[in-house]
């Protein structure tokens, strides 16, 4: 029964492990730079800055693969917005091409939101382009272009995509479980913490078989007969 006992409060706290270390984590800052002048800054999730950047580029999965024809961008810069999670990991990549010249302002922006795995992303025009730009001049990322600036690397073109990088007139394929169907980005490993859990169960469980009720031979009915020297 110790043992049993044992196992558990180990299956118990390997489920709380497993679900802690799905909730954990999370964006935490964002750097902002500019190749062209040799800029940059970065913001805390606790700015107010990060959230009116999150705000203005717009949500990650909306517009279109490829370069709109409509984009023209001779006349554009290009300003880096690297989201990072811990500070270290980058998790979604936005080029920013707010576009010079007279007339209503337009800024083209390409979101990449599946960093480190695929740069794969989707472009679309910024909705409040006035506010975005004005933005970026807070943040102090729109300076002159310098002679030892670079333009910046250009978005390529989609490469072999992934489930969660299906575009948006394309249906996300799915896989049959069973009777039960599942997309391909099914979080799977929340199976790991259940397989730890029967195996140390079974082994916690193994000493104490010989004496379960179900673990005892059954003996035979009849007479018994003993064999002995004469």
């Amino acid at each position: 029964m110790a043992a049993l006992v044992g196992a558990l409060a180990v299956t118990l706290a390997l489920m709380v492990w497993g679900a802690s270390g799905a909730s954990a984590g999370g964006p935490t800052s964002v750097l902002v730079t500019s190749p062209a002048s040799g800029e940059a800054t970065a913001r805390y999730h606790s700015d107010k800055e990060y959230g009116e950047l999150e705000r203005l580029l717009g949500p990650a999965n909306s517009g279109t693969p490829d370069k709109p024809p409509g984009a023209d961008l001779t006349r554009a810069r290009q300003i880096n917005v690297t989201w990072l999670a811990h500070d270290i990991s980058p998790w979604r990549l936005d080029r920013v091409f707010p576009v010079h010249g007279s007339g209503s302002p337009t800024v083209w922006i390409h979101t990449a939101a599946n960093m480190p795995d695929s740069t794969n992303g989707y472009w679309h025009r910024a909705e409040h382009a006035s506010q975005l730009r004005a933005l970026l001049i807070d943040l102090g990322v729109m300076g002159e272009i310098s002679g030892e600036g670079y333009q910046g690397i250009f978005p390529a073109p989609w490469q072999s995509q992934t489930p969660a990088e299906t575009p948006p007139d394309e249906a996300p394929t799915t896989v049959r479980v069973g009777v039960a169907e599942a997309t391909d980005d099914t979080d799977w490993w929340w199976a790991l913490p259940g397989a730890a859990a029967g195996a140390v169960l079974a082994l916690a469980l193994r000493p104490l078989a010989p004496r379960l009720p179900w673990g005892r031979p059954r003996r035979e009915r009849g007479p018994r007969q003993e064999l002995r020297d004469l």
